[in-house]
């Protein structure tokens, strides 16, 4: 870790973008590595897009392992553990095998690096490595995840892959990739390649002309793909949560189908079949997993005395776009959750029994429910765009935030090298801007629908000694820690309700709730 540290020169996004670093010299790192042949013999599926390409490339896996091949998955950013970006089988690539490849690769490079080949950034090291994964061990099909954008993204070094898929266009990484949806479509469309079939989803009028120029340019038959038919799943739900999932998994199926064709597997091909779904595909559909979005996770610690008090509901949103989306599910999903009940949650432990479960639901029918938000977005991000769409979306669906609690970036589980611990006194001005938008937004709309938190709930307890600043319908706190004990202490303290806590704004937040949670 504090090798790959090395790579990074700056820790602001938009300062190590594409475009200030010669694309070209990815061949030259490739010739390096002895990687021109494999990479160029990899049967590769390329995916870019603003949202929902990572989980568009976790159904294409899942599908593709289902039906047999041997599989390597790129995705960014990991969540918990850094391994989770290079997967084979569906599984992180193990310590032993990252380590060995990551050193192979580190010391090649290190050993050539000379004025006119210097080492390369973080992100393309990474990449580079993961091509080194996937060639050593020889995947039938390398799933690669664009990082940022797509024309001059290190994934894009590929040349000829199988078939190329652009997800839901939007808003995000404005300061790299324009200030327009044409511009964006623009360097998202430069992963296609001549003659390379490309799907995609239905898109913004302006997004799609781009898109269907660039492919016109380029000889690509680009075809959009409606959302998948749930009908098609046999009563069975997608591994991954949420509507917005069932256009994902349209275009994986497009993707994967296609793959199969054009590689010679056209005993399990999809795409003349619409009224049906390969056995394999349903399986892969439906048992895909990705964590930190629209990912549903009980607090253990709460959960052995009080099981489903204390639930947390996790998703990275960050873009305008993807909060509605997230949103959307959570107050659907939390509504249907109060109704049924947490018992599903139980059968994981051994000592539970049909009389506990049978109490457990008795005790479910007199609880009420309330809904707290723990929050952190980075400062490049427009609060006055993602909060208006969170607290309406939510009021529109009945459901209002008892407390919004914002959080610092400063994650031991993110970081790379051993130097990078969070300094003993954190900077929370961002925390206090997004505090003081939220109180005047709450204020002002009373939490987006006018409507206001029923008051049969109790008093939370009283945050002032574990939180920094408190407000009326938020708090402020120095740690994540600090947060997750005052939600337990609440939950003690007021046995007559639920707590259903929606984690958003950050997969990195994301990534530290489920590290504390889960153990």
């Amino acid at each position: 870790m504090d090798a790959l540290s090395s790579l990074i020169s700056e820790r602001n996004t938009a300062s190590v973008g594409n475009k200030n670093v010669r694309f070209d010299l990815l061949f030259d790192y490739l010739k390096i590595l002895d990687l021109e042949e494999p990479v160029s013999n990899m049967k590769i599926i390329h995916v870019a897009g603003t949202k929902g390409k990572g989980s568009t490339c976790t159904f294409v896996e899942s599908i593709l392992r289902n039906c047999g091949f041997h599989t390597g998955l790129l995705t960014s950013p990991h969540v918990i553990e850094f391994r989770e970006r290079f997967r084979l089988d569906g599984v992180e690539i193990c310590e032993e095998k990252f380590v060995a490849y990551f050193w192979w690769c580190f010391n090649r490079l290190k050993e050539n690096a000379a004025g006119d080949i210097p080492m390369p950034p973080y992100f393309r090291f990474l990449v580079l490595l993961a091509f080194k994964i996937f060639a050593a061990e020889q995947v039938d099909v390398a799933i690669l995840e664009v990082g940022i954008g797509g024309k001059l993204d290190p994934t894009n070094v590929v040349q000829a892959p199988v078939v190329c898929g652009i997800s839901s266009l939007g808003y995000d990484h404005m300061e790299i990739l324009g200030n327009t949806l044409e511009e964006i479509a623009g360097d998202k469309a430069g992963i296609f390649k001549h003659g390379v079939p490309a799907f995609t989803v239905r898109q913004p009028e302006e997004a799609m002309c781009v898109l269907e120029d660039k492919a016109s340019q380029l000889d690509v038959p680009l075809q959009v793909v409606p959302p998948l038919d749930a009908n098609l799943l046999n009563g069975l739900r997608l591994g991954l949560g949420g509507e917005f999932q069932y256009l994902n998994a349209g275009l994986a199926v497009a993707l994967c189908s296609t793959w199969l064709q054009r590689t010679g597997h056209v005993g399990i091909t999809h795409l003349e079949h619409t009224n049906s779904l390969p056995e394999q595909f349903i399986k892969g559909l439906t048992t895909a997993c990705l964590q930190g979005r629209a990912q549903i996770v009980p607090d253990k610690c709460i959960d052995i005395k009080s099981p489903g008090d204390l639930v947390f509901y996790l998703d990275g949103a960050h873009t305008p776009e993807s909060m509605e989306v997230c949103a959307r599910w959570f107050a659907l999903s939390s509504k249907e959750d109060s109704q049924r009940g947490f018992s599903y949650q139980l059968q994981d432990n051994s000592k539970s029994s049909n009389e506990l479960v049978n109490r457990h639901l008795d005790d479910r029918a007199i609880k009420k429910s309330t809904q707290i938000l723990v929050f952190n977005c980075m400062s490049v991000r427009d609060p006055h765009l993602l909060f208006p769409r969170l607290m309406e979306t939510c009021a529109s669906h009945g459901v209002c935030f008892k407390k919004a609690l914002f959080l610092p970036n400063t994650s031991l589980h993110q970081k790379v090298g051993s130097h990078s611990f969070p300094p003993s006194e954190v900077d929370l001005s961002w925390q206090f801007t997004l505090q003081r938008l939220w109180e005047n937004l709450m204020e002002t709309n009373k939490g987006g629908g006018g409507k206001t938190v029923d008051a049969v709930y109790e008093d939370l307890k009283d945050d002032t000694e574990l939180c920094v600043k408190s407000g009326k319908n938020s708090a402020v706190f120095s740690s994540l820690t600090l947060a997750i004990k005052w939600l337990r202490e609440s939950v003690q303290q007021n046995p007559s309700v639920r707590f259903q806590v929606l984690v958003t704004g950050s997969l990195r937040l994301v990534g530290d709730v489920l590290k504390l949670v889960k153990v």
